[in-house]
């Protein structure tokens, strides 16, 4: 599949890229290449090969699912414009 000039402008709008009008056609070659190595992915027989996760099988540790607190409060308060009894202080809105 052959990308035109018309088309790498199209998508560097939509993309929101800012391209001059002197790089589109290197742009338009790009995603032309890109667009052909996408084909011949797809010609690739994977019928039967199951998705991977990761390149080597192992685990990831996990740690125990405990709940706490955090035990951060204080240091998150402290950031806080305004706090009291231990929570966010924030200004009416309902009356």
């Amino acid at each position: 599949m052959s990308i035109d000039i018309d088309t790498a402008r199209k998508v560097a709008h939509l993309a929101r890229i800012r391209v001059p009008e002197e790089h589109l056609p290197e742009l338009a070659q790009e995603l032309s290449n890109i667009l052909t190595f996408m084909e011949q992915l797809n010609e690739v027989d994977v019928e039967g090969v199951e998705p991977m996760t990761s390149v080597t099988p192992m685990r990831l540790k996990r740690r125990v699912d405990e709940v706490t607190d955090g035990g951060y409060q204080d240091k998150i308060l402290k950031n806080a414009p305004d706090a009291r009894e231990g929570f966010f202080a924030v200004p009416k809105v309902v009356e």
